[in-house]
């Protein structure tokens, strides 16, 4: 992968305007469940150009279920089942993750959402209401942050420049319902989930991408089993709300990942009606409608998320 570092003078990047490196628009999928059961693996593909996936690397260990956010020059990847590891990739160098740290406890399928800066994860296995968080530039264990309004796991998370957004997941209780609340906080501060809104049906392991300023909640299973739908729904991150309908995905799945570029929101993976899925749907972000197929993944996944990288703002 081409190698984007280097360092400019203020009067050079102007008088080289032209040639200014734009940071690289892609996606990495990793720690999934697939067909030979948990993998280790990084998947990379791109947002701009249509290409199936390529091997970037591999987690410290085979695990599945773990959260994913990201900065525009790191993904970070942690939690997972029986697992409490933190680990990172640099974005445009191709490799194996790094020990980044720990979380306080396992978390599997806690919803992950970032900005530039601080990384958040929300919801555990217990279910659990804790939001811990960590500041992505740097290395240690996840700090706690505050607590969602109600616990639950396998939740869709995305993230604006200020707020990080959950939808969804399986509550507590008897059977673990399934749930339809947001909640959102102020990343750049700590303390307890508001609500946000409702989603327009109960879900679980749906998937969150977003732009600066809009979110898309896409699948998910309806029920506590496989019952998978294909529905996209938007929201306005920087007010509060319900969803609104934004359009299809191209096939109904659940457990899938989701990632932005600076314009586009892809959905990756997952489960579908006839089994793990290879593929890779995009939606153009400031529209609405169906989204389009984009290319596969090379090895085909679910339950493992996507984290992204753009020249103008991260979202996972």
């Amino acid at each position: 992968m081409p190698n984007y570092n280097g360092v400019w003078s203020i009067s050079t990047q102007y008088q080289y305007a032209a040639d200014w490196p734009n940071a690289p628009e892609i996606i990495l999928q990793a720690g999934s469940l697939g067909a030979l059961g948990a993998s280790n693996q990084i998947q990379r593909f791109d947002v701009v150009t249509a290409g199936n996936s390529v091997d970037f690397g591999n987690l410290t260990n085979s695990k599945h279920d773990r959260a994913g956010f990201g900065s525009n020059t790191r993904a970070i990847f942690a939690g997972g089942t029986s697992n409490n590891v933190i680990e990172f990739v640099t974005f445009v160098t191709d490799g194996d993750a790094t020990d980044f740290g720990d979380l306080s406890a396992t978390n599997i399928i806690g919803g992950g959402a970032s900005n530039n800066t601080r990384g958040l994860i929300a919801g555990t296995d217990d279910p659990g209401d804790t939001i811990e968080y960590v500041t992505i530039a740097s290395t240690g264990n996840a700090a706690d942050f505050g607590n969602l309004s109600v616990a639950r796991y396998y939740n869709g998370a995305l993230a604006s420049a200020t707020r990080a957004v959950w939808g969804g997941g399986q509550a507590a209780g008897g059977g673990h319902p399934v749930n339809n609340t947001m909640d959102y906080v102020t990343i750049g501060s700590t303390g307890n989930a508001t609500d946000f809104g409702d989603l327009s049906a109960a879900r679980r392991t749906n998937a969150g991408a977003s732009s600066t300023t809009r979110g898309i909640f896409g699948g998910g299973y309806s029920d506590t089993g496989t019952t998978a739908v294909n529905i996209m729904e938007y929201i306005t991150i920087g007010s509060t709300g319900n969803v609104a309908d934004f359009g299809d995905l191209t096939v109904a799945r659940g457990a899938l990942g989701a990632g932005a570029g600076s314009t586009r929101a892809m959905f990756a993976g997952g489960r579908a009606s006839g089994g793990v899925s290879n593929v890779i749907d995009f939606v153009e972000i400031a529209t609405t409608g169906n989204a389009t197929d984009f290319a596969d993944l090379s090895v085909a996944s679910e339950r493992g998320p996507c984290v992204g990288a753009n020249a103008a703002s991260v979202q996972a």
